[in-house]
């Protein structure tokens, strides 16, 4: 994790030991005061670059907290440390809330870069013939993804009424293109996508890597892995949480937005 603060407006950059040592600092009490986290990259940008300047002109004051995990964001939220996080999709929450017993409620969503298909040895989907190599993503919930986009493209089958999100190659039940399913860490599938055919590989680290959304032959379908701005349930109903959502569904928003994140996933109801 890396957590970050000198000022009211400022991000904060604490190392882990201190954040422990900081722990029992909350998020401001005040109603003009707000604490975001999110973890660094675009979900940061979308709060330092629009959030906080709408916000601001509201008369709040924004804090930014960065963190590079996907465990501190939940619990700082849950522990009053944060008023807001922003970092993750709706089946992750229910799943860290309901592990951890935690009353979080997902509130706006917000633009992410989606996973898909990339080319490696291989350049168009034409060229995938039997025993093509494919590297996923190897940590379980990207993997299950990665598995979604393959049978979507009719290259594996997966069993009828599957958990979507917890399925595995032991699952698989037929791989006419005798597809070799090659997992590595997400994070050097970019380096690794020409030894292999294709690779399929988080949004985050194709826009790190200096590749294009754009470029991908393929892509997840559905709107399951758009992240979302959470608060604590109980301050659902808050006035702050009213202009944090007001704040993502703006037209100012939407335009940073359409400039800033081509070929990214958009929240439901984005045109409207």
């Amino acid at each position: 994790m890396k957590p970050r603060s000198l000022s009211a407006v400022g991000t904060w950059l604490i190392p882990v030991a201190a954040f422990v040592v900081f722990s029992g600092c909350n998020a401001a009490t005040d109603t003009k005061s707000i604490t975001f986290g999110a973890t660094a990259g675009d979900f940061s940008d979308i709060v330092s670059q629009s959030l906080k300047p709408q916000l601001e002109a509201k008369g709040y004051r924004v804090q930014l907290v960065q963190f590079s995990d996907y465990v501190q964001p939940n619990i700082a939220l849950a522990e009053r440390r944060l008023d807001a996080n922003i970092f993750q999709h709706k089946p992750y929450l229910d799943e860290f809330v309901a592990q951890k017993g935690l009353k979080l409620t997902p509130v706006a969503q917000v633009p992410t870069a989606p996973l898909g298909l990339y080319a490696g040895k291989r350049k168009t989907l034409a060229e995938a013939t039997d025993g093509i190599r494919v590297a996923v993503p190897n940590d379980p919930t990207n993997l299950a993804r990665a598995l979604r986009i393959l049978a979507d493209l009719g290259w594996i089958a997966l069993p009828e009424g599957a958990d979507p999100f917890h399925i595995s190659p032991k699952d698989i039940t037929s791989n006419p293109k005798h597809v070799e399913i090659v997992q590595l860490e997400a994070a050097q599938l970019p380096r690794s996508a020409q030894d292999v055919d294709y690779a399929i590989i988080n949004g985050n680290y194709v826009v790190t890597s200096g590749m294009k959304l754009s470029a991908a032959l393929a892509r997840e379908k559905g709107k399951e892995h758009v992240n979302w701005a959470v608060v604590r349930t109980e301050d659902v109903g808050k006035p702050f949480v009213a202009d944090i959502v007001a704040a993502l569904k703006s037209p100012s928003f939407k335009e940073y937005a359409d400039r800033k994140f081509a070929g990214y996933n958009f929240p439901e109801n984005w045109g409207e």
